[in-house]
């Protein structure tokens, strides 16, 4: 088991961890510890056990939303391989089609006369 030290507002702390568990327990030190200077910055100094509580309360709401997003995508998921055959192609108009088969067209002409103007300075 080792000692891990970290900083949460304006406390430093030592935890131990299991081994192979530091940089987990780091990590979520620091996670914590963005919080709880993101509630400094507001209110200034705040008593410990508040600080910790209101940080921790920031984190479960966070926590709470990802996990509402997390389901809705496996809800939406979960829409899409229920039918597979369905694709969604998206229309182009009729009007630009033609369009570009005209741009088309005239590159192409454009290509033809430009080769012919070569052909011809170099004969």
């Amino acid at each position: 088991m080792a000692d891990v030290d970290f900083t949460i507002g304006h406390k430093e702390y030592r935890v131990g961890a299991a081994d192979g568990e530091e940089r987990l327990l780091q990590k979520a030190a620091q996670v914590l510890d963005g919080e709880a200077r993101k509630i400094l910055e507001q209110a200034g100094r705040v008593p410990e056990p508040r600080l910790l509580l209101l940080a921790g309360l920031m984190l479960a709401d966070r926590f709470n939303t990802m996990e509402e997003r997390a389901e809705r995508a496996e809800r939406h998921l979960a829409r899409l391989q229920a039918n597979p055959a369905r694709v969604e192609v998206p229309v182009i108009p009729a009007d630009l089609k033609e369009a570009m088969a005209e741009l088309a067209a005239r590159a192409e002409s454009l290509a033809e006369r430009l080769a012919d103007q070569q052909a011809d300075t170099t004969d």
